[in-house]
């Protein structure tokens, strides 16, 4: 007899036994709950439709975060707390405020992509105890697509919903702090947990969840066929798309030492199992100069459900957040049946996909040494879309300055080899130069003609060739002495 997996949904107890383990919620929601206020459009987490919130208890309290139900795997929500568009439905006589700032802002029009809204709107709602700023509303949005209503309502939506009254069970305390609801939901959690890992199976699939690091080595080494499996961004697109039977799952989400970011002598410590949202607010905080970047990466959806740790072991070569972990010099720790062991990043590609974990190995966490003094430090992303796209080209510039010699400089490069890797050679000809305008123009050129791209759907090799030099004359244009450029952003009306 299978153990049950359990979680909340719309705040009711479920518990589910004889489902497959490889099942999608989206699909669970629509054809087994009959919840088909949940949208499906892309079934890879591309257009929001199918947006649901999670909550998850910290503390004392919860986070909310939409995440992609076409993408999230049943067994990942084991103790969680998933609320879908229907939990919106009317209480006390009104509206929830998210959906009375909808009407009131002419905020859809056919509808079908208006319930992936509203869920994102409700996280943020959630997460926020004002009114959004403009740009924090445009980024909660970024997951979700609209094709008929026109973006404008819908941002004015997320702007009006914090003046509306909330329901009283959600209403937050004039003092602040968790609501009656909220607090309902923590405990409903808590009764949930019964301590002990999942290990749950179903026609003829096994979905084990340790809680402890040595229980993930054990289960590692007595299962070498499993795939690891985080967050399932990547991973489920092969049930999504490719509809392939996969073997059995090791999920390492519930692995507490791996969802820890912590900072230390050696710098910042990032578990792999911690939500890349969790991991870019930490390195935001020493490297400011990378927000953009951050925001660009994916959607908050996926972000919310991603984690640092596989987009590493992924080793795609597109994968945006390796060039910059190059720059930062960052390392990665390995963990196994014989111990564990520390190597930098730059040595862990091998080839397209592959890496120098062995075969009992895991990604346990990333280390991003302490900030230098003088660091010059940009990344760019070029891309088709600025919102939600995959990167034609990307590169991070890490320079440290001794006056104005460059002392050492690091760049990290994604979409133009078959791995992310570095530019040895232009890192070799920036140091111990001045930094100038004739030297970024060389550096440019080198860089150019450091990698041997190929030509895909994205972009030519050409194109990725010109604009790897391009990036590195921006560099130079953003951060010369007395007149950088300053970005100037377009005003709408």
């Amino acid at each position: 007899m299978a153990e049950p997996i359990r979680f909340l949904l719309n705040g009711a107890p479920v518990a589910l036994a004889d489902i497959d383990p490889q099942l999608t919620l989206l699909e669970w929601l629509r054809e087994e709950r009959g919840l088909t206020g949940t949208k499906e459009g892309c079934a890879e987490g591309d257009c929001g439709a199918c947006t649901v919130v999670l909550a998850e208890r910290r503390g004392n309290g919860l986070t909310w975060r939409p995440v992609n139900a076409c993408i999230r795997l049943l067994p990942s929500l084991h103790g969680k707390a998933v609320f879908t568009v229907e939990s919106l439905q009317e209480r006390e006589g009104c509206l929830h405020p998210v959906q009375q700032a909808l009407v009131e802002c002419h905020g859809s029009q056919c509808g079908f992509c208006t319930p992936g809204f509203s869920m994102s709107l409700f996280a943020l709602y959630k997460s926020t105890a004002q009114p959004p700023e403009r740009d924090a509303a445009c980024d909660a949005l970024a997951g979700n697509l609209c094709r008929c209503t026109g973006y404008r309502p819908i941002i004015a939506a997320a702007q009006r919903m914090h003046a509306l009254p909330a329901p009283g069970g959600w209403r937050a305390p004039a003092s602040g702090g968790t609501s009656d609801g909220e607090r309902a939901v923590v405990a409903a959690l808590a009764a949930l947990d019964g301590g002990t890992p999942l290990d749950y199976a179903a026609n003829g699939r096994r979905w084990l969840a340790p809680r402890t690091l040595p229980g993930l080595v054990a289960l590692r080494a007595a299962h070498p066929d499993a795939r690891i499996v985080a967050g399932a961004t990547d991973l489920a697109l092969l049930v999504t798309k490719q509809h392939r039977d996969l073997p059995d799952l090791l999920y390492v989400g519930d692995v507490q030492e791996l969802r820890a970011i912590e900072s230390g002598p050696d710098g910042l410590r990032i578990g792999a199992a911690a939500a890349l949202t969790d991991a870019f607010d930490a390195l935001d905080a020493d490297f400011p100069e990378l927000r953009e970047v951050w925001q660009r990466f994916a959607s908050p959806p996926l972000r919310a459900s991603g984690t640092l740790g596989g987009n590493v072991a992924n080793g795609s070569p597109i994968g945006d957040s390796m060039p910059v972990l190059l720059a930062l010099d960052a390392a990665v720790e390995l963990v196994g049946a014989r111990g564990a062991r520390r190597m930098p990043l730059d040595r862990f590609y091998l080839g397209y996909r592959r890496t120098a974990a062995a075969a009992d190995e895991i990604v346990s966490a990333i280390v991003v040494p302490p900030r230098p003094a003088n660091l010059l430090l940009r990344a760019y992303k070029v891309s088709k879309r600025y919102d939600q796209d995959i990167s034609a080209a990307f590169a991070a510039f890490a320079l440290v300055r001794d006056g104005g010699t460059i002392a050492a400089a690091r760049i990290g490069c994604g979409g133009v080899a078959a791995v992310p890797a570095r530019a040895p050679r232009t890192e070799a000809l920036l140091a111990g130069q001045t930094w100038s305008e004739s030297l970024a123009a060389r550096a440019a050129d080198a860089l150019a003609d450091e990698f041997t791209p190929i030509d895909d759907m994205r972009a030519s090799a050409a194109y990725r060739r010109t604009v790897l030099g391009n990036l590195l004359r921006r560099l130079w244009h953003d951060t010369r002495a007395g007149a950088p450029v300053v970005r100037v952003e377009a005003v709408t009306p």
